[in-house]
């Protein structure tokens, strides 16, 4: 669980350290309904950019912030809808947008999640030890980001195979960078090389492991999933009914936001989708893939599964391919010809690579139970194409420029997205799933079966979760209190 034990000694010396910093953390609250930030702190963000290096910075973890790149307020859940002559399908497809978080991506969110709870309850020490994420891309970037945004230092790893920018961004960010054997799945190697700095560093480090770390999931069923809420509010006509959450695996955190949104429409689907080429999920298969930013080889133990509904598998050739069809210009130029509106078409790089996943993701779920123009499927846009482009550049070189016969193949691929490679879960395919966890997380990573059974068996294991929520903020207001003392003194 989430642990709460307090280290009085050295909560005192984080408000003070974070206080000589001009350090304040947001809550769940405020990160959820940012119209509770105070009015000071918003005339502070407006002087600064929004990936700017700034403690304040903390306040825009957040889906609403104003799609601006400096001085911006917050004006709404920032979400995109897919049109019919796009998805191919009657229903209503809506991603949240990742990209208008600080680092381009949603997972800043998780980060912070894992983070702050340790420095308000006296169990990290900024001055000592230095916070380690490991990640497959946007995590470990997020972790590095707030890592400065609250003074201590960070280590970053991640597969050597992933894209270039993200390389390039956390030279100016981590304080180390470490790049493991492998590609997007091979998260074992991952795990592998947190073992070494613990033998090595011991209580040096500090490791926030995104797959284990139940404020990853926490953080996502709190201010993701309310999130959602307000979209479909937004949204919903008087006939209108929500059909499903749609996210891929990766860390199993934003499975959380199905989960939340369950709690409101009980006859919602949670679907979770992974690469086709390593099927984990689906088939208890194995492989690499090139759908950055989803992890595979294992089942996260922060993932409900017994709550899942559905499993999804999707070709990473097919996200490839639409990659390229959503920011090339020949495909851009067709995608006028059928008639999409010019200003969607401009907002089409709004999706990376994995986002692209889960508009598929979508659209298989929505084929598969055949919805109607009545019906809303909910799903994440964790990043943008901007983490991406050396990968547009790498498809050229090697397939060559594209043309308008591609976007036309590339099109009609996306028209004919079958239902394929999906299973809807029964009971039992649900508690093999979750079986798996075994062999990852009790033989190699220290967990007990006990537990493991306790998120199988125990109806309070997973809500009992979600109660912390008020715990923390009620932890984070005081520790800012504190903070507030010392600058007076």
């Amino acid at each position: 669980m989430i642990d709460l034990t307090l280290n009085e000694s050295q909560i005192d010396k984080n408000a003070k350290f974070c206080a000589k910093k001009d350090i304040l953390l947001p809550t769940y609250k405020e990160m959820a309904d940012p119209s509770r930030i105070s009015p000071a702190i918003k005339a502070e963000l407006k002087t600064l950019g929004r990936d700017e290096v700034h403690s304040r910075n903390l306040y825009r973890v957040s889906w609403e912030n104003e799609k601006s790149d400096k001085g911006g307020g917050f004006t709404g859940v920032n979400y995109l809808e897919i049109p019919s002559a796009l998805s191919g399908v009657k229903a209503r497809i809506v991603g949240l947008e990742g990209k208008w978080f600080p680092t381009g991506a949603h997972k800043v969110g998780a980060a912070y999640s894992c983070l702050a709870p340790t420095l308000v309850t006296g169990q990290f020490n900024p001055e000592r030890n230095m916070a380690v994420w490991p990640s497959t891309g946007n995590y470990c970037r997020g972790g590095a980001y707030i890592s400065r945004l609250l003074g201590c230092k960070s280590i970053a790893i991640l597969p050597e195979e992933m894209s270039k920018e993200r390389f390039d961004w956390l030279k100016t960010m981590a304080d180390e960078t470490i790049a493991t054997p492998g590609c997007e799945s091979n998260v074992k190697e991952i795990f592998d090389k947190c073992h070494e700095l613990d033998a090595e560093r011991g209580d040096y480090i500090y490791i926030f492991n995104q797959f284990d770390q139940l404020g990853n999931h926490l953080w996502h069923h709190e201010v993701t999933g309310r999130a959602m809420e307000k979209v479909l509010k937004q949204i919903m006509g008087p006939h209108s009914r929500f059909a499903a959450t749609c996210v891929s695996s990766g860390s199993a955190g934003t499975t959380a936001s199905g989960e939340y949104l369950k709690t409101i429409y009980p006859q919602a689907k949670l679907a979770v989708s992974e690469a086709l080429q390593c099927p984990t999920l689906l088939n208890n298969g194995f492989g690499g893939h090139r759908i950055e930013g989803i992890g595979d080889k294992h089942v996260p133990w922060i993932h409900n599964v017994k709550n899942t509904d559905m499993v999804v598998a999707v070709d990473d050739e097919h996200t490839m391919r639409l990659l390229r069809l959503f920011n090339e210009q020949a495909g851009r130029d067709y995608l006028k010809e059928k008639a999409l509106p010019p200003e969607f078409i401009g907002q089409l790089d709004i999706m990376g690579i994995s986002g692209i996943c889960n508009m598929i993701t979508a659209i298989k779920l929505a084929r598969y139970y055949e919805l109607t123009s009545d019906d809303i499927v909910l799903t994440v846009f964790t990043d943008s194409e901007g983490m991406y482009t050396s990968r547009l550049k790498e498809l050229t070189a090697e397939r060559g420029p594209y043309t308008r016969d591609n976007a036309v193949a590339d099109y009609e691929m996306l028209q004919q997205t079958g239902t394929d490679s999906m299973q809807e879960l029964r009971y039992t395919d649900r508690k093999r799933i979750h079986n798996l966890k075994y062999y990852t997380w009790v033989e190699q990573q220290g967990k007990t079966a006990s537990e493991l059974n306790s998120q199988w068996y125990e109806p309070t294991y997973w809500n009992s979760i979600y109660r912390t929520r008020d715990k923390l903020d009620e932890l984070i207001s005081a520790f800012n209190t504190r903070i507030a003392h010392y600058k007076k003194g």
